[in-house]
């Protein structure tokens, strides 16, 4: 007998076709055979391009890589375990900054960089998220959104660890086997492997112990709360991981660069990003990857437009977040 799920009518009009778009997706990935092979055809795709990409191309497709790695932290954060959090560049400016004085000013090896680059991102990241253990909602943004705005300040005022506003030079890169890593064939390589280990070690929290509590908490912290489960201990392991997901992003980002400033990491930086996790699909490991790269793509697509690129950008945000709130690819919620 068909349930009443089935038998009611399907939506009419534009939002009508998305869903229809939506549940002929989910039914063709459905089974774990086509997903992977989904993936693999997708990563073959990204290794085949260094050989026919432009220094441009793979520049864009780099960027694109490191914002998926950045969108996937904070789907840690907000996806996951539900804490809106609006200064989340914060982390990212921690990791690059910490990598970039151990090698500029200390002259450390970059790879001994990367622990205590993890490590200060994890410490800062629990220090923001015990004043917001009680906060929801609009009163957390406010914190974690002074939070990410003290980390810029300092970063800009800090003229001797950190030079300040003109920012750190002299970020030595990376080497493996004694081959110097600078050409941005070898970061668009190095980028793309962090995306995949990134989304494998998402796809294993979220289906662990943790990544169940952190969408409890989500949910129903009360409930959550009343079965047992630490609701404090559980929202500073997201924004924990979350951190260090930006920390890495961070370090591999100034050994790119090879200088970096104050103002790559201001309160836009946090907002482009949560836009990408809102855009892709808050919860949805795919849908960063697809978040990410329509925020890096369409501005370089249409750059042929000027400075309406932006204009048209803003306006087809306004069109999803009419007909399509949940994002391009949302994470499948299970209601009994």
């Amino acid at each position: 007998m068909a349930t009443a799920k089935e038998l009611a009518p399907a939506p009419e009009g534009i939002a009508g076709r998305l869903h229809r778009i939506e549940a002929q997706l989910f039914r063709w990935t459905e089974t774990p055979a086509r997903r992977y092979s989904l993936y693999a055809l997708l990563v073959l795709v990204a290794a085949l391009v260094p050989a026919f990409g432009s220094n441009y191309v793979l520049e864009i497709l780099t960027n694109s890589y490191l914002y998926i790695v950045l969108c996937l932290g904070l789907n840690i954060v907000a996806g996951f375990a539900g804490l809106l959090d609006m200064g989340y560049a914060a982390f990212f400016a921690i990791g690059a900054y910490t990598s970039g004085i151990l090698t500029s000013t200390y002259h450390w090896n970059f790879w001994l960089c990367i622990p205590p680059a993890l490590a200060l991102a994890a410490m800062v990241a629990v220090l923001i998220g015990l004043p917001t253990l009680r906060l929801r909602s609009d009163y957390l943004a406010i914190v974690t959104l002074g939070a990410g705005e003290i980390v810029h300040i300092l970063a800009r005022n800090l003229n001797k660890l950190t030079g300040g506003p003109s920012g750190l030079i002299g970020i030595r890169r990376p080497s493996i086997f004694g081959m110097q890593l600078n050409k941005i064939h070898h970061y668009y390589w190095i980028f793309m492997i962090m995306v995949i280990l990134a989304m494998a070690a998402c796809h294993r929290l979220e289906h662990s112990r943790i990544g169940r509590a952190w969408k409890y908490v989500r949910d129903d912290e009360d409930a959550a709360e009343a079965m047992g489960l630490h609701k404090s201990m559980i929202k500073l392991s997201a924004y924990l991981v979350g951190g260090m997901f930006a920390g890495m992003a961070g370090c591999f980002y100034s050994a790119k660069m090879t200088a970096i400033s104050p103002e790559t990491f201001q309160f836009m930086q946090s907002i482009m990003i949560l836009v990408a996790v809102v855009l892709g699909g808050m919860g949805k490991i795919a849908g960063m990857a697809v978040g990410a790269l329509a925020m890096i793509l369409f501005p370089e697509v249409f750059r042929s437009i000027g400075s309406l690129r932006m204009l048209v950008f803003g306006a087809l945000l306004i069109f999803m977040m009419m007909f399509r709130p949940q994002g391009i690819w949302p994470e499948r919620r299970h209601h009994t």
